[in-house]
C-alpha cells in the first residue's frame, strides 16, 4: 500500500547529462544547506533513490526543469525521465521541464512529454528569468491545458543562488503567486497548477490562490514544516485541506526530517491522508492509489 506521494522530487541526474556550471551551481546549494541538504550518505543514481522511496511505502513525482536559454545548460533529455519512471513504475511518476524561451520548439517538446507519458512539467521563472503572465507564454499554457499537462511553478524565494553575490541574478519578484499565477490560473481554468512550496514570503497570496481559484494546489515541499506560517497550517487543516499537497524537495529537505517535523503537528487522520497521499493521486489521475 502506498501511505504518500511526494510530489516534489529532483530526479538524480547522470554526469553525462550535467554541465561543469550545473555542477557548480549544485556544490553552492551543498555549501548553503549544509548537512540539511544530504543523508548520510547521499543517494547516488535513480536506482537508490526507488529504493528510498520504497522502503517509506511512498511514489515519488520526479522533476527536472530546462533553464538552457539563461544558464547555457543543455536540457536533461525526456527520454531519461521516462526511462527512470518505465524502470520504477512502483515508485516514481514523472514530470517534464521545457524552456519557455523557445517559443515553438517549447510547445512541441509538450507534444513530446505528453506522448512519454510524463504528467507534467516543472517551471522556475527565476531561474529561467520570465514572468509567466506575458501573453507570449499563453500559447504554452493553452497546450498543456488541452494535453492534460500539470504545471508546477515554483513560489516564494528559493535556494537557487542563494548566498552568492546578487543571488546568482536571481530576482525573487518573478515567484510571487499574484499576479503571476493567479492570471493564468484565471484565463486557463482547466489547466491544473501546483504552487511549488508554501510561497513563503508571500504565503498569504498562495492560500488566497488555492483558495480562490479551483485548479490550483499547494505543495508543502522546501521547508521543514517547523517553519510553516502558522496560517499555513491553519488552512491546510481546515478549508484547504482539500488543495494541499505532500512533498519534501529531496535532496534539500529529505523525507524523512519532512514527515519527523510534520508528525509534531498531529494533524487529524483523516486530513492527513489527504494531504499525503489522496489529493495527489486525485490530480495526477491515480485513483487506484487511494485504497483506505
Amino acid at each position: 500500500m502506498v501511505r504518500g506521494i511526494d510530489i516534489h522530487v529532483h530526479v538524480p541526474i547522470p554526469e553525462r547529462y550535467q554541465s561543469e556550471s550545473a555542477r557548480a551551481r549544485s556544490a553552492a546549494m551543498r555549501a548553503y544547506f549544509g548537512s540539511r541538504a544530504t543523508e548520510q550518505r547521499p543517494i547516488q543514481d535513480a536506482d537508490e533513490l526507488a529504493d528510498y522511496y520504497a522502503k517509506l511505502d511512498m511514489m515519488a513525482v520526479l522533476l527536472v526543469s530546462d533553464t538552457e536559454t539563461v544558464s547555457g545548460d543543455p536540457p536533461v533529455p525526456m527520454s531519461y525521465v521516462a526511462e527512470v519512471v518505465e524502470k520504477h513504475p512502483e515508485q516514481f511518476i514523472g514530470f517534464g521541464g521545457i524552456d519557455p524561451h523557445k517559443g515553438k520548439a517549447a510547445i512541441q517538446k509538450l507534444d513530446e512529454i505528453a506522448g512519454l507519458g510524463l504528467k507534467g512539467l516543472k517551471f522556475h521563472a527565476g531561474s529561467q528569468r520570465f514572468f509567466a503572465n506575458e501573453q507570449r507564454y499563453y500559447p504554452i499554457w493553452e497546450r498543456c491545458q488541452e494535453l492534460g499537462l500539470i504545471c508546477l511553478f515554483h513560489s516564494g524565494t528559493t535556494g537557487v543562488g542563494a548566498g552568492q553575490p546578487g543571488g546568482g541574478g536571481i530576482k525573487l519578484e518573478s515567484m510571487k503567486p499574484i499576479p503571476y499565477v493567479d492570471d493564468i490560473a484565471a484565463d486557463f481554468p482547466e489547466l491544473k497548477i501546483i504552487l511549488a512550496h508554501p510561497s513563503f514570503p508571500w504565503d498569504k497570496e498562495g492560500l488566497a490562490v488555492i483558495r480562490h481559484k479551483p485548479n490550483v494546489f499547494m505543495d508543502l515541499s522546501g521547508w521543514s514544516p517547523l517553519y510553516f506560517d502558522p496560517l499555513v497550517m491553519q488552512y491546510a487543516k481546515t478549508i484547504c485541506q482539500d488543495k494541499m499537497l505532500f512533498g519534501s524537495d529531496w535532496p534539500v529537505v529529505t523525507p524523512d526530517r519532512w514527515l519527523r517535523d510534520w508528525a509534531t503537528y498531529e494533524v487529524e487522520p483523516a486530513v492527513d491522508r489527504k494531504i499525503m497521499r489522496d489529493n495527489a493521486a486525485k490530480l495526477l489521475g491515480r485513483e487506484d492509489l487511494i485504497t483506505d
